[in-house]
């Protein structure tokens, strides 16, 4: 296997990902509450960038979620996207 892991070497860089919308929200999301409080100042940023953007700060590229699987991360990043109103790329192994 080369660099790419398994991928030719004319693939690298590009992403099989998908761009969606969601319609999932927070609500949708049992437990997790401090994961969730964290998240919504995500969905903040990215439903008033211009707010952040008077203030100097940039909005993020991106939300790396980590953990083992089944924890809910990838319902808490269609959560972000349905509450922000935003499309979404969620890439998961």
């Amino acid at each position: 296997m080369g660099a790419g892991g398994g991928m030719s070497p004319f693939s690298m860089g590009k992403s099989r990902a998908k761009i969606r919308t969601s319609d999932t929200r927070f609500t949708d999301v049992a437990g997790i509450k401090e994961e969730k409080l964290e998240l919504e100042e995500v969905v903040h940023f990215l439903k008033f960038p211009q707010k952040y953007a008077q203030m100097g700060a940039r909005v993020p590229k991106g939300v790396l979620l980590v953990g083992p699987p089944g924890t809910g991360k990838t319902l808490l990043a269609k959560a972000v996207a349905g509450e922000a109103g935003v499309p979404s790329k969620i890439i998961s192994k």
